[in-house]
């Protein structure tokens, strides 16, 4: 880029939101450092006009934009190439919660808002806003957005796309959309709210959002269970589904390996049980009544001992201890990578399939690398596994992650064989492009390019993520 567009950029934010090489590194790789980038500029702006206006430029000289919220993702979709020709957008600092409506249940909130700003601030007038990720303290919510985040409340409440009414985006040719909509019926066409969630940026930049909140749980109650198997944590969740129906609104699988990782690694963590079981499975109930939650937990695990479905359980007696028991099953992710290297598929399969397809995958990952270490964990529930192969002990880590394709293969056969997804709620990114054509169609595929084409036809937004680079 020469100097004077450089300037030219620059001129159109605060010169405090132009950042320089130290503060800019940060937002130049990805957490798992699978991706690392340039930019020509990384700008921060304060508000979607200036959103705008850069975009516009952009539109102009033919300059690659990429956005970037609270660079947490784990496929590459926020992470500029190396070229070092990009405008590195970041919504960071649009980070205002415009309104909170507790009457309408729906607040309006900026993309740069963090997802636990956006669930205290629902908290603050007796609501919730069940969206819940391991990372919430530092993701945005426009990054929720932009990548359909899933999470731990999915069962009961629905991926983020569920929980939006509605979007304000700017387009690839820096005009503005302001379709912030407090509706929840409107069957006046094209639902366009739904092409920018889920497009990773590749499509327009959200710069707000209308989401929906609901009434704040009055009661809860929270347990941790032992199993010998996926298939018996199956047949306590369909158990627990028939007492609690809607009131479940939490159902994380979680391996043995998972917890000793966790007590290894998360300063002050506590085995929730007396005895280590192979497998786990943590259940909550909520609900905005007072319905007696305690006693239909106790008739969940109580039929599950009565069919020798468990082997141990505990029902957590406080909220510090429940809070505990969430402290485990969130830091997963974080524990992994103090034992080197992690090769993570975040893939889902029917519900039914869910205890085959782990049992079959563990027994092709293991075969295919012995004494690779396998953590498979998460929402039980919805179908989405997190599967994730740690190194063997003692492995060369750079070694071990240069199989990441060949891992990736026997992983993704046995998805492929019980009719799943490859991308349940990480995205697609720059990772798993290269993915599509396994679980797409040709027409699928080509929808999604003229979807593509039609609102950027000069391929300036996101090139190469979620498909091929179409800029010309």
């Amino acid at each position: 880029m020469s100097p004077e567009l450089a300037a030219r950029f620059a001129a159109l934010v605060s010169a405090r939101d132009v950042l320089d090489a130290d503060a800019a590194k940060p937002k130049l790789s990805e957490p798992r450092g699978l991706y690392r980038g340039k930019a020509a500029l990384v700008l921060t702006p304060r508000s979607t006009e200036e959103v705008a206006a850069i975009v516009r430029l952009a539109h102009e000289t033919g300059t690659v934009v990429v956005p970037q919220g609270g660079n947490t993702g784990l496929v590459g979709g926020q992470t500029p190439d190396g070229s070092g020709e990009a405008i590195l957008l970041s919504t960071a600092k649009l980070d205002r919660i415009r309104e909170v409506d507790a009457e309408g249940d729906l607040m309006v909130v900026e993309a740069g808002v963090t997802l636990a700003r956006a669930q205290d601030a629902a908290a603050e007038v007796g609501r919730l806003f069940p969206l819940s990720l391991g990372s919430e303290g530092t993701c945005t919510v426009g990054g929720n957005v932009a990548t359909n985040a899933g999470g731990t409340a999915v069962l009961a409440y629905g991926n983020t796309r569920d929980l939006v009414l509605g979007v304000e985006a700017v387009l690839p040719d820096g005009r503005i959309w302001n379709g912030l909509r407090r509706l929840r019926k409107d069957n006046t066409g094209y639902d366009l709210k739904h092409l920018f969630i889920g497009s990773e940026g590749s499509l327009g930049i959200v710069t707000a959002v209308v989401l929906k909140l609901f009434p704040a749980p009055r009661e809860t109650a929270t347990a941790f269970v032992g199993l010998a198997s996926p298939h018996a944590a199956l047949e306590l969740f369909r158990i627990a589904r028939a007492h609690a129906g809607p009131a479940l609104t939490g159902c994380e699988i979680i391996p043995r390996i998972g917890i000793e990782f966790a007590l290894k690694h998360l300063d002050g963590a506590r085995d929730p049980l007396a005895e280590p079981h192979p497998w786990n499975l943590l259940l909550e109930l909520s609900s905005p009544l007072s319905v007696g939650l305690a006693a239909t937990m106790e008739a969940i695990l109580e039929e599950g001992f009565s069919k020798d479905i468990l082997q141990d359980a505990t029902i957590a007696a406080s909220g510090d201890q429940a809070a505990a028991f969430w402290r485990i099953r969130m830091g997963l992710s974080e524990v992994q990578g103090h034992e080197g290297g992690s090769i993570k598929h975040d893939v889902s399969v029917p519900l039914g399939s869910v205890a085959v397809f782990i049992e079959e995958a563990t027994a092709a990952v293991e075969a295919h690398a012995p004494g690779a270490r396998v953590v498979a964990f998460g929402h039980l529930g919805d179908g989405n596994i997190h599967f994730n192969v740690s190194q063997p002990v003692g492995a060369d880590k750079a070694t071990f992650l240069a199989g990441w394709d060949a891992m990736n293969r026997v992983a993704h056969a046995v998805v492929h064989a019980h009719h799943g997804s490859v991308a349940a709620e990480h995205g697609v990114g720059r990772l798993k492009r290269n993915l599509l054509r396994e679980v797409k169609t040709d027409v699928e595929l080509d929808l999604m390019r003229m979807v593509k084409k039609a609102l950027d036809p000069k391929g300036l937004f996101n090139p190469g993520v979620i498909l091929e680079e179409t800029q010309s």
